[in-house]
């Protein structure tokens, strides 16, 4: 299948800022690096990165406005317009630590969310795999010119899942001894859990069949826009905690349409233990 416009405007744009972001990932130890809070860090090569993404995207979309980790919210020029949400660094403690598993991730979202806006392209890009993970809806799911879908596992002792855990600055003592009973009622009864620090790459990974599953607490709109896309788009199911259609609010559940009940079942047993 070839790619849309607007999947080709997202494609241009991930891959001119992983030429920096890679650049920068081979001198990591020269790094400028600030800090963005307890434990959570933002690096020159964040923020270069959403300047050369946002400079592609104005170029082919002017007047879109943009939804970004860094830069904030830039109001479209019409009122209910279209909007880019921009992770432009997913696994920048990875990076900065130089552990090889980062990525980019853009999504298109046709007007705010908060008027029932949707998200009509999305795309994920490692650029230390070479990989694209992109999908529009009623299109399917693709890693670069191959057709991908979650897999196809039933039986929770052979699932493997995915998950973030809080840390410090991150999340209270409650939010973090739920984290803890959700993890280890998973564990229990699954074939394991990892913990991998970029929930784009995580949910990316769902949709290509690598993890039957996924959860987090808390996340921000750029860190999962694309990827829930991706996954529903490869055959997935994506919710809340409670199984609504409210992943993009933050917490997130996404599985296979075999083990999601399931997961979700577990999760739920872990918080009540």
């Amino acid at each position: 299948m070839g790619q849309s416009a607007l999947i080709n405007v997202i494609f241009k744009a991930a891959e001119k800022s992983a030429r920096g972001l890679i650049r920068d990932f081979g001198e990591v130890e020269n790094l400028q690096i600030t800090r963005k809070g307890v434990a959570d860090f933002v690096s020159n090569a964040d923020m270069d990165a959403e300047k050369a993404i946002t400079r592609e995207l104005s170029r082919a979309r002017p007047g879109w406005g943009f939804i970004m980790e860094e830069g904030g919210v830039v109001a479209p020029e019409e009122e209910d317009g279209p909007s880019w949400i921009i992770d432009p660094l997913d696994g920048t403690t990875n990076f900065i630590h130089g552990i090889p598993h980062f990525a980019i991730s853009i999504a298109a979202i046709d007007k705010p969310l908060a008027k029932g806006g949707k998200i009509i392209a999305g795309g994920i890009f490692d650029p230390m795999r070479n990989e694209f993970f992109f999908a529009e809806p009623g299109k399917g799911a693709f890693l670069n010119d191959r057709r991908i879908r979650v897999s196809g596992r039933r039986n929770m002792g052979e699932c493997l899942f995915a998950t973030g855990l809080p840390y410090l600055g991150r999340g209270s003592e409650d939010d973090h001894a739920m984290a803890l009973k959700e993890t280890g009622a998973v564990m229990a009864q699954t074939s394991g859990i990892r913990r991998m620090g970029a929930a784009a790459l995580d949910l990316a990974w769902v949709a290509a069949g690598r993890f039957d599953g996924f959860w987090e607490h808390g996340l921000n709109i750029w860190d999962i826009a694309a990827g829930v896309l991706i996954v529903r788009e490869a055959g997935g199911f994506v919710s809340d905690f409670a199984a609504r259609d409210k992943a993009l609010q933050g917490d997130i559940v996404a599985a296979n349409s075999n083990c999601h009940g399931d997961l979700l079942k577990l999760l739920r047993k872990g918080r009540d233990s």
